[in-house]
């Protein structure tokens, strides 16, 4: 797949949902501004816990605007690797599916 096609598609995608629904983006951007504000864990820790999630639930769109985040935060390989392993061994063999999935997106926004 290509991630970088496939992550434009999304956001395209989005902006029409939100065109049909602005207070729902709002609200969730004000939501995710918060969410991802430096406190007592740092945004690269909290895009890893997103990875996760998106890697449980199975969210390909998901996977892709967070691995991307993880890209420009200056994630190293070996720090998402590392993370990936985490969610392999939580979620078993869809999580698997779904780190390889991760783990080639990473290759491909690091070297865009």
């Amino acid at each position: 797949m290509n991630w970088s096609i496939f992550l434009n598609k999304t956001k395209k995608s989005f902006e029409i949902l939100e065109k049909a629904t602005p207070e729902t983006f709002r609200g969730f951007g004000v939501m995710g501004k918060e969410a991802k504000s430096n406190g007592a864990l740092n945004e690269k820790t909290k895009e890893f816990i997103a990875l996760g999630i998106a890697i449980a639930t199975r969210c390909d769109s998901c996977v892709a605007l967070h691995v991307k985040s993880l890209v420009r935060l200056k994630t190293s390989r070996d720090e998402i690797v590392e993370a990936l392993s985490m969610c392999c061994y939580m979620g078993g063999g869809p999580s698997i599916a779904f780190s390889a999935k991760a783990l080639e997106a990473f290759d491909q926004f690091s070297n865009t």
